[in-house]
């Protein structure tokens, strides 16, 4: 159902998630302690955030929400071994909460939430299973049918663009291979995009409109510094000279959710992300449910609620959470109408829009009742009929006669907003052998073409191509600044060069190990339609 336009005071809110973790996946290991980031979320984030979606649909909800869900998680959402494991995930976690009801029999409060747990997981299973018969992607494709969830996209490995615009084809293979997986998965190209990191730079924009894009998304500042003054700010888009219009995030609404002194999910009410029983239980009690039996992780079973400085641990109360959920939506949604009253009143044409994106593991993963409090954001601002609408972005420029424009400045969020998280002192050695190997790939597609090419051959080129996407990830110089997993970030880094340089010898000399290739193809098996041939610029628009 298309929403009619509001009257004179008015405006819009839009909310976009962002779903992207990085491509892992260790065929060569019986389990592997990074594989479950991915089943963490899809326990915690995705399952609910389907369940959240299916029930505003059943009660006729009139919501906006859009949704970008990248590459890398599309194929690992539907890689058959990640499926399977995650299903041993489920049961081990379920194994564990009644292994918690026992252990805290004495304990009735502490087995009240051992019993949500059981409930949790078994509603998570039941979902997996049943209702989405192990399809989330199925599952998201439906809503979005309905005309309320948009679906976008990003670049193919979530690569950091205006670093790697040393060459503008590893840029437009980073977008066109992930537009393509997209494609390929939801059988339209989205108009709208996601750029790694809200990574911009001039010139972005041609690449992007070359490939059909409308708008894009940037920082604060990447509308503030643009090339001409924008007139309303950041609660209007500005389109650059060919008429991609770029968005910029709301700081408002951002710190409100985000900030971690001031943002809602650092309330006393909600549960503590940080006390898991994966590293609280006795090492030969928890062992059967961590890494190897002695790598202490989280189990998702935490009994505590977010308590400030050195306050003692207070218990995790459901109901309270929920309740100041309620509360927090109600707030923001209030808040979000004060700055749609005040800019209405300094704008006619075109209404303010907030833009108001978030990395959607936000919502379930790290603040355990973000998909309560989206789905009561969501159900609220569908209720407004005089005041604050939805709407997506697509459908905002349709509404539009015209947009401002200018040149958005070369921005990205994180930290200082210029790039420096994803290069500075402890990741700056990747790039050199990034764009190396970059221009390798290129000289090989450039000197084989119109070459008669035997099968091995084009498989080990397209192998080659694969690595130099998974090498580009944004997630790995990303985790070296922040200090988390840098062993295995670094790896990562490392094995995908070391493939491609394998790769690049072996078909340089003609000797091709069919057997290795196979063994790459296996563990790296993410775009299965890949060309190495879109590595020839003279192939480019």
């Amino acid at each position: 159902m298309t929403k009619s336009l509001p009257s004179a005071g008015q405006g819009f809110l839009s909310i976009i998630l962002h779903a992207h973790l990085p491509y892992v996946r260790h065929p060569e290991h019986d389990s592997f302690f990074e594989e479950n980031w991915l089943f963490e979320a899809m326990t915690e984030c995705y399952l609910p955030l389907l369940g959240v979606l299916d029930r505003l649909h059943e009660d006729n909800v009139d919501y906006r929400l859009t949704l970008s869900l990248s590459p890398t998680l599309m194929t690992m959402l539907r890689d058959d071994l990640l499926q399977t494991r995650y299903l041993k995930h489920l049961h081990t976690r379920l194994e564990l909460a009644e292994k918690e009801i026992i252990r805290t029999r004495k304990q009735p409060e502490y087995q009240k939430l051992a019993r949500l747990y059981r409930r949790f997981f078994l509603n998570a299973l039941d979902a997996y299973q049943e209702r989405y018969q192990g399809d989330l992607l199925a599952a998201f494709k439906k809503h979005q049918a309905t005309g309320k969830l948009e679906l976008i996209t990003t670049a193919a490995t979530h690569g950091f663009l205006p670093l790697l615009n040393v060459s503008e084809t590893a840029v437009r293979n980073q977008v066109n291979t992930g537009l393509a997986l997209f494609e390929t998965n939801f059988g339209y190209m989205p108009t709208g995009f996601w750029l790694p990191e809200c990574g911009y730079y001039p010139g972005l924009e041609t690449v992007l409109a070359d490939v059909g894009i409308e708008y894009f998304f940037v920082d604060t500042h990447g509308v503030m510094d643009a090339s001409l003054h924008p007139h309303h700010g950041v609660y209007a888009p500005i389109a650059c000279d060919n008429g991609v219009a770029a968005f910029a995030r709301d700081p408002e609404s951002s710190q409100q959710v985000w900030s971690a002194k001031e943002g809602y999910p650092g309330d006393s009410d909600y549960r503590e992300y940080y006390s898991d029983i994966g590293f609280e239980r006795e090492l030969d009690y928890i062992a059967p449910y961590i890494l190897d039996g002695k790598t202490r992780i989280s189990t998702g079973i935490k009994y505590y609620r977010v308590s400030g400085g050195n306050s003692p641990k207070e218990i995790y109360n459901p109901r309270r959470a929920l309740a100041k959920a309620r509360e927090h939506a109600q707030d923001f949604i209030d808040k979000r109408q004060c700055q749609i009253d005040k800019l209405s009143a300094a704008m006619d044409r075109p209404q303010p829009i907030i833009i108001a994106p978030y990395d959607a593991e936000l919502f379930g993963h790290w603040w355990f009742e973000g998909a309560y409090w989206l789905e009561c954001v969501l159900r609220l601002a569908s209720e407004s009929t005089d005041g604050i609408r939805l709407i997506s972005c697509g459908e905002y420029l349709k509404q539009q006669s015209s947009v401002q424009v200018a040149t958005p400045a070369a921005s990205t969020w994180g930290e200082q907003g210029y790039s420096s998280y994803w290069i500075n002192e402890t990741n700056d050695w990747i790039y050199p052998l990034l764009h190396k190997a970059e221009l390798e790939m290129e000289k090989m597609a450039r000197d084989v073409q119109g070459l008669a090419l035997t099968a091995l051959q084009t498989r080990a080129l397209n192998q080659a191509a694969r690595s130099i996407l998974l090498a580009q990830a944004s997630d790995w110089p990303f985790i070296m600044k922040s200090g988390t997993t840098i062993d295995y970030a670094n790896k990562r880094i490392t094995d995908h060069l070391a493939r491609f340089n394998y790769l690049h010898d072996s078909i340089r000399k003609n000797r091709i190990n069919e057997r290795y290739l196979t063994a790459l193809e296996i563990m790296d098996n993410i775009f299965p339609g890949i060309d190495f041939r879109d590595y020839n610029p003279s192939r480019s628009p």
